[in-house]
């Protein structure tokens, strides 16, 4: 069995799980695929592919390509970038792993207060030798807006309400009935752009959601308002964002994610000096990959001894 261990950017993965229990011929890349004929290309002959979250996409047009394929595991329990209708249709099985959401909330939580506090700036001048150079926000008292909410929204707001935050959210599904027990208050979504210091996204990426944040919602924000995504880039559209930012719309944009990931080097957000960000970390942690690649290791060995695990329908 030939196995390719997909993105692992740190050169990780082999020091997460017992890979040797397998007895497979293993290949680790830590480079990014660019495009679908470059994924197909370097793919074939392998039997397992262990992809790293939705960093490569796995639509028909590649699944169709790759004829040895057999096994297909996402690190994760739900991956937008697998096809997995045309992945059955090709006799290739599709097996989850476990997934923690604690990582991402924290990490949404790293990016407000980095953005209230100016850290970024703020770190670079102690280490070019400088000293004060900007005035921070205090969270206390202002509100926090949350655009979805789930898990993770529920579990931003349990954190903002610490700090003290009015919290309030809207999502197409949300009724007050559902707010309430997280002492959230369900809002319309005119007031949720209108009214929040912090607007924190926690939406699943989806054509309901593609572009639900654009031009309009960032005209209604506040001059002083941090806009947070640490959800999925396409859930704001990219070119407004830019154009908001440039003329002031708003005061910073704290991003974990974009639309074409990793982030261009020439992108105009690496310009612009009301940005906060970071290159979709907020999983990447020692605990995550700790589940990711343990039960990837238990999938390709169910499914070796021909009883699959955590198939995904």
């Amino acid at each position: 069995m030939k196995i390719a261990i997909l993105d692992d950017y740190q050169n990780v993965a082999l020091g997460y799980a017992d890979w040797a229990s397998l007895g497979a011929e293993i290949e680790v890349f830590t480079n990014p695929f660019y495009g679908a004929d470059e994924v197909v290309e370097r793919l074939q002959g392998f039997d397992v592919l262990v992809a790293m979250r939705e960093r490569t996409r796995f639509p028909a047009e590649v699944l169709d390509r790759l004829p040895g394929l057999k096994l297909l595991v996402s690190t994760g329990k739900r991956n937008a970038a697998i096809d997995v209708a045309a992945a059955r249709r090709n006799g290739v099985v599709v097996s989850a792993t476990g997934y923690i959401g604690a990582p991402a909330a924290e990490h949404t939580w790293a990016l407000i207060l980095a953005a209230a506090r100016n850290l970024p700036t703020e770190f670079r001048n102690m280490s070019e030798g400088g000293w004060q150079s900007t005035v921070g926000t205090v969270l206390q008292g202002k509100t926090l807006g949350l655009l979805g909410l789930g898990r993770l929204g529920a579990g931003a707001a349990k954190i903002g309400q610490a700090f003290g935050m009015e919290t309030i959210a809207w999502s197409q599904n949300l009724t007050q009935e559902k707010a309430a027990p997280h002492g959230v208050t369900a809002v319309s979504k005119e007031d949720l752009f209108a009214r929040s210091d912090v607007l924190s996204i926690h939406v699943v990426l989806s054509r309901r959601s593609r572009g639900l944040v654009g031009a309009t919602e960032l005209a209604s924000m506040k001059p002083t308002a941090i806009l947070v995504n640490t959800s999925r880039g396409p859930i704001v559209d990219e070119t407004a964002l830019v154009d908001s930012l440039r003329r002031k719309e708003i005061a910073v944009a704290a991003l974990d994610v974009y639309d074409v990931e990793p982030l261009p080097s020439e992108h105009p957000l690496r310009t612009l000096d009301n940005v906060v960000l970071t290159p979709h970390i907020g999983y990447v942690t020692r605990e995550a990959y700790e589940i990711f690649y343990r039960d990837a290791v238990e999938d390709i060995a169910a499914f070796q001894a021909g009883a699959p695990v955590r198939v995904m329908e």
